[in-house]
């Protein structure tokens, strides 16, 4: 076990950071590591040598508060973390799944039909759609509780059938279209089981990371922004966020995206 077998105290309140080492989970990671209303951060990761780059130490009390957790991301690696978990049930209050791909060494998004991939199209599925519902299904029981929880998962506007006016990128905007269906069927089905619980599907805007690299030429002046705006954007909205219905789809900006 990587907790101890201490009670945890009332007052814990945890969060859950899934893709810690990315480029914005590690600005959310850091920024939470400030936050005070936060006392410990599970940091969940493929691989967590970025710790050496973050201090992990309370700023209030000096204590450890960063925990680095290494998942394949395969359903049994998923399991086993939030069973590992279970003692902080009712005491997570903000969970942040910040997993995300777009191209590969040897994929680029689809501009035309032909370039359709069937490996690649489900390799892309996998990541930005199955993975966070996966993590989801398996933390429910540790979410449930009296407090509310609320959660983000990484979406984007692409991912918008309504918005889609340019076509191509076959397979992310499909992988984010599925993702927001899945999580609209899991704010209803939580709205009955765990009531505590706010979702909502983010749009971080182009971010200055790994994933938007190849296309940053072509982002309007001042539309490129650093992982840590975001990670300010995010949290900001979490943590204001009033919910007026079961699931929001919101860009960096607090707007409403349409489906």
């Amino acid at each position: 076990m990587i907790l101890s077998n201490q009670p945890i105290n009332q007052k814990e309140k945890a969060a859950v950071v899934i893709g810690a080492s990315g480029g914005i989970g590690k600005a959310v990671l850091e920024r939470l590591m400030h936050d005070t209303k936060v006392t410990r951060v599970f940091a969940i990761s493929r691989n967590p040598s970025v710790t050496e780059q973050i201090d992990n130490r309370s700023p209030e009390s000096g204590n450890q508060k960063v925990v680095w957790l290494r998942s394949d991301y395969s359903e049994k690696s998923i399991s086993d973390i939030s069973e590992e978990l279970t003692e902080y049930k009712g005491h997570v209050s903000i969970v942040c799944i910040c997993n995300g791909i777009l191209h590969g060494d040897d994929f680029s998004p689809e501009r035309r039909i032909e370039d359709i991939d069937s490996v690649n199209l489900q390799r892309i599925f996998n990541v930005n759609a199955l993975i966070p519902i996966i993590w989801l299904k398996h933390l429910r029981s540790l979410l449930t509780g009296d407090d509310i929880c609320r959660v983000a998962v990484l979406s984007a506007r692409v991912g918008s059938i309504g918005d889609n006016r340019l076509g191509g990128w076959y397979a992310y905007r499909a992988s984010k279209a599925a993702l927001n269906m899945m999580l609209q069927n899991v704010a209803i089905e939580f709205a009955r089981r765990a009531k505590n619980v706010q979702i909502v599907a983010f749009h971080p805007g182009t971010t200055d990371t790994g994933l938007s690299k190849p296309f940053q030429k072509n982002v309007p002046k001042g539309k490129l922004f650093k992982s840590e705006f975001v990670a300010e954007r995010l949290l900001n909205i979490l943590f204001q966020y009033q919910t007026v219905g079961p699931f929001a789809y919101l860009d960096w900006d607090n707007k409403t995206i349409p489906f």
